[in-house]
Parts: structure tokens; sequence; C-alpha cells
């Protein structure tokens, strides 16, 4: 397997992913894995430590490591001397969503802190589309202050119970007009327009989920229907959250849409430049 391994890096402030591909087996996936450290610099070390070991690589093994994400800045020399490149996380986003939905073209939505939206379409370059401030950290800010919460896997699970009607004000309760067919019941007129003194901590805690996936969702659907699209793909690990399933399946219906959460879709966009360092070569 001698310098056959490429290897993907995307760095975030505290959490750091690192994914491989094997050029020597039809760049065939080794398994991607995620760190968090204090420091973008001590988790870039830690996560590239554990991926060697987990998978019984060497440093001999890899060819050349591929790093992306804000926290790339921090990286002032190769890691272990190893050959590194540093691919714009725009264009990892988009070669990350294609590969993991197997799609020609699609829109992808990358749910962390913020919603970053790129277009992509094979053999081209991808398009930063924008996006929106909306993401993971709205949905950690608002629980944080809202329900004293601030590990998202905790929030999921209290939401689990959670109702909305005791939170946002529907469609059904504006009009007695259908604006979209059999959906006027779930349908949103105002997040969090209709809290009742009864709602509970759950009920808030979907609310505030409810709200950050709706708001990812109708940007991305201007932005496909921009683009003669039906596909979205989310990524991130955002994607991740249990409530974002049901979700989008709703606005798949009730707009047209093909909203799809692949499988590791919380690594995509670093799956994306280490697919950028494979197709280099």
């Amino acid at each position: 397997m001698a310098e056959s391994t490429i290897i993907g890096i995307d760095i975030g402030g505290s959490t750091t992913k690192i994914v491989g591909f094997a050029a020597d087996d039809g760049n065939r996936l080794i398994e991607p894995i995620f760190v968090r450290a204090a420091d973008p610099i001590t988790s870039i070390y830690g996560a590239f430590g554990k991926f060697l070991d987990k998978n019984g690589l060497e440093l001999s093994d890899v060819k050349k490591v591929m790093v992306t994400g804000a926290g790339s800045s921090y990286l002032s020399k190769p890691i272990y001397g190893l050959p590194c490149e540093t691919i714009a996380e725009f264009k990892s986003i988009g070669l990350g969503g294609l590969y993991l939905s197997g799609l020609e073209r699609a829109v992808i939505a990358s749910c962390g802190t913020g919603t970053a939206l790129v277009y992509a379409e094979a053999g081209a370059e991808p398009q930063y589309l924008g996006g929106t401030g909306v993401g993971g950290g709205t949905l950690v800010g608002l629980s944080k202050k809202m329900l004293n919460m601030d590990n998202v896997e905790h929030i999921a699970e209290l939401a689990k119970d959670g109702n909305l009607d005791r939170v946002d004000l529907k469609i059904k309760d504006i009009t007695k007009t259908d604006i979209v067919p059999g959906f006027s019941d779930i349908m949103t007129a105002s997040n969090f327009g209709q809290v009742s003194d009864l709602a509970t901590r759950a009920d808030i805690a979907l609310g505030i989920i409810n709200m950050v996936f709706e708001t990812i969702g109708m940007v991305s659907i201007f932005a496909a229907r921009n683009h003669g699209v039906r596909d979205v793909v989310l990524t991130g690990n955002l994607s991740r959250v249990p409530q974002a399933e049901s979700i989008f399946s709703t606005l798949n219906v009730m707009f047209d849409m093909n909203f799809i959460i692949p499988t590791h879709s919380a690594f995509g966009t670093v799956m994306g430049a280490a697919l950028a360092g494979c197709a280099a070569d």
C-alpha cells in the first residue's frame, strides 16, 4: 500500500474530520473519523494519528494530504513532512455532495455552524451560491438561552417528545385557504408565532430544530429552482440530527423537491477534499 493513500482533512475550530481513499484500489473509501480537541492544531494531529492507527496505515502509505475547512489557515507547515495541498471549502462541498449522492448535478447544502449552498455539476467547477447564517450555531445558541442546553444530541433527544402545535403558527390558524393542497395543517406560517403558555421544554426544543431546518430547506429550494434542479444534498454535522429526515421529507412532498441525506453526510466536505486529490493524480 506504499504511497497509495490520499487523505483529506477538514479542519474546524475544535473538530477535525479525516478520510482516505486507496488510490491503488480504485479509490476505495477508507472509513472516515472525527475528533474533538481544544484547538485546531491539536485536533489535526489527533485525528491524523487516530486515523492511521485505526486503519493500520503508516506514514509511508500516505501519498499526499488534502486540507480544507475554516481551520486550515492554522496549518503553517506540512503534516509530518507529507505533501499537503489546500482545497477551497466550497469546491470540497460540491465534490463531496455529488460523490455521496451519486448525482450528476445538484445543490449541496453544507449544514454546519451556518449553512453554505453550492451548485455542483460533474465535470465543472462547483459554484458557491451563498447561504444563511442559520445552522447548528443557531440551534445551539438559542437552546442555550431558552433551555440551558448546548449539546445537540441532548437537545434532539428532548425534542422527540415535542409538539409544534404549541409553538408554531400554522397556515390553518390564519386562513381556510389550502395554499398547498393537503398541507395546511402542518405548513408553517410563523416559526414561534404561537407559543403557548403551556409549551414544554420539549416543545421549545422541537420548535428550534424545526425553525432551523425549515430555513435551510427554503433557501435551498430557492437556490435549486434558480438552477433548474430538484435535488438538494444535505451534508455537514447538522444533517445527522434525527428530526432532519422527517422535516425534509415533508418539504419534499410539499414543494416537489428531492432532499437527500446520504450515508456519511457529515463527512461530505472532507470527502470532497480527498477526491480533489484523487482527480489530480
